[in-house]
């Protein structure tokens, strides 16, 4: 295999790029892009650190980011594994990339900018569910704003297909190839009640 080491050799591949696709990148959160953000419910969180990169997931019942202003979003961290791999990354480094998705929508708004992780209670203190409330949030001031291109969850059928998950393996299942011997089918029977105590 022969890779391409040179930006120039690289676009001589493509050609320029569409207008359009140099158009609709926005520096705030136009009223558009606001209402887009505030209907997502999952978004996929960017980062790059020392030891690489990390792309996490992220969701909520509600809107999975809050629009303080049309430069800033804030996005809470609900209890997950604890590895901290997005939160140490932009502790240490703070540029991220934001991909907001909303069921049924071909389209992905995309965000970029700069981010820092608070423990500020007027922050968290913004998230609260029944009392229970993120140990963290993060704060990101917005770089750019667009949406992506609708082609590659068009070619997927996404939202399109139907379930899938029976035929892949599961979460029990990946922990029992990494340590011979665990209990697969008792943690993937579990698992539903266990996450329903931890979600917020």
């Amino acid at each position: 295999m022969k890779a391409i080491t040179q930006i120039t050799a690289l676009e001589a591949l493509y050609g320029a790029a569409a207008q359009g696709s140099l158009d609709k990148v926005a520096g705030v959160l136009t009223p558009l892009y606001r209402q887009w953000i505030g209907a997502s419910r999952f978004v996929v969180v960017s980062t790059v650190g020392p030891e690489g990169t990390d792309a996490s997931p992220r969701g909520d019942d509600g809107p999975v980011a809050r629009v303080a202003d049309a430069r800033t979003l804030m996005l809470p961290d609900w209890k997950g594994n604890n590895r901290l791999d997005s939160l140490r990354n932009i502790v240490r480094d703070g540029r991220v990339s934001l991909m907001f998705m909303v069921p049924g929508s071909n389209n992905v708004v995309r965000v970029n900018g700069q981010a820092v992780v608070t423990a500020d209670a007027a922050v968290t203190g913004l998230f609260d569910k029944g009392g229970a409330l993120p140990v963290t949030a993060l704060v990101v001031t917005v770089g750019e704003v667009y949406f992506q291109c609708a082609k590659a969850i068009m070619r997927s059928g996404l939202w399109a297909a139907g379930d899938e998950s029976g035929a892949l393996p599961t979460a029990g299942q990946f922990l029992r190839e990494a340590k011979e011997g665990f209990d697969a089918e008792g943690y993937d029977a579990g698992y539903p009640d266990h996450a329903k105590t931890r979600m917020w």
